[in-house]
C-alpha cells in the first residue's frame, strides 16, 4: 500500500513540474498533462478510502510531499466553545518557501478564528479571529521540531514553546474574544473560506504527528515532558488519532513513531 502510494505521488510530483514548464507546449499537451494529474489524484482518493490501522492509533504521521492547493488532512473532530487553548504538534517543514500553514480552523462568520502561518520570509505568525502575532520561532528545514502554543482569553495573554522551551509570549491577542465553536480543522492549508479555497502559496510542505489541542493552558513542566518524549499526554479536545484524521489529494499517513524516530537522531 504505502510502495504503491509512493509511487503514484511520485508520478504527481513528475507532472507537476511538467505543468509548470508548459509554457512552451500547446494547448493539447496541456490538457494531457492535466488528464493525467487528475487521473492519479482519482487513485490517491481511492487509496485514501482504504482502511489503515496503527498500532497504538496515534502512531503515524501525515506527509504533505509538494506545494499546491489540494494536498491537506482534514480534523474529523471540531472545536467546542473555548476560551483558552493549548495546541501542540510534531513538525518537519521541506521546501525553501517558509513553512506554510500547519493547520488553519475556521468558522462561518470567520475564516482565520485561529491559524498558525509562516508566509515567505515573514516570522511566524499566530492568528485568533483575525488578530495577528509574530511568534518568536524558528524551525530548521528537515529537521523534527515540537511546537506548543498556549493562550487565554484573559487579558489575550499567549505563549510559544519550541522543543519544550518557551521562547516567548505576550499579551493582547484577541483579548477577552471566545473561540468559537463548529468549525473545520485542516492540516496543512489556510482557509479562505470554510474548509476550502486553498492558496498554494500558503501551503505547508513536510510533515505532521501529533497534533494535538487541550481546552487549558498546559504548564510548562506539561509541555517539556511531551516535547522530550516522557510524557504521552493527550488533547482532551482535539487528540491524534488515525480515525479522526483524513488525508486528500495526495497527502498520505504513514506508520510513524516521533520519539523513536529522534532515538536515531
Amino acid at each position: 500500500m504505502e510502495e504503491l502510494e509512493e509511487q503514484i505521488l511520485s508520478k504527481i510530483l513528475a507532472l507537476e513540474k511538467e505543468r509548470a514548464s508548459t509554457g512552451h507546449v500547446n494547448d493539447h499537451q496541456q490538457q494531457e498533462v492535466d488528464k493525467e494529474l487528475d487521473a492519479l489524484q482519482n487513485r490517491v482518493a481511492n487509496l485514501e478510502h482504504e482502511t489503515t490501522t496503527f498500532t497504538p492509533p496515534d502512531a503515524f504521521k501525515v506527509t504533505i510531499p509538494v506545494r499546491n492547493n489540494y494536498m491537506y488532512a482534514r480534523m474529523k473532530k471540531s472545536l467546542p466553545e473555548l476560551y483558552a487553548f493549548t495546541v501542540c504538534m510534531w513538525l518537519k517543514a521541506r521546501g525553501p518557501a517558509g513553512v506554510g500553514t500547519p493547520f488553519s480552523y475556521s468558522v462561518p462568520s470567520q475564516s482565520n478564528e485561529l491559524v498558525l502561518l509562516e508566509w515567505g520570509t515573514n516570522p511566524m505568525e499566530l492568528i485568533i479571529n483575525d488578530k495577528v502575532t509574530q511568534l518568536p520561532m524558528s524551525l530548521k528545514v528537515g529537521t523534527w521540531h515540537h511546537i506548543c502554543i498556549t493562550w487565554i482569553t484573559r487579558d489575550g495573554i499567549w505563549s510559544a514553546y519550541q522543543d519544550g522551551v518557551e521562547r516567548g509570549g505576550s499579551e493582547n491577542l484577541a483579548s477577552w474574544h471566545t473561540v468559537k465553536p463548529h468549525g473545520v480543522i485542516i492540516l496543512g492549508q489556510e482557509q479562505d473560506t470554510l474548509g476550502g479555497r486553498f492558496d498554494a502559496t500558503q501551503a505547508f510542505v513536510g510533515e505532521i504527528a501529533q497534533f494535538n489541542l487541550w481546552d487549558h493552558v498546559l504548564t510548562p513542566a506539561e509541555i517539556l515532558g511531551l516535547a522530550n518524549c516522557t510524557s504521552h499526554l493527550q488533547g482532551n479536545v482535539i487528540q491524534w488519532d488515525e480515525k479522526l484524521v483524513e488525508v486528500h489529494g495526495g497527502a498520505v499517513k504513514k506508520s510513524f513513531e516521533v520519539c523513536e524516530e529522534r532515538k536515531k537522531a
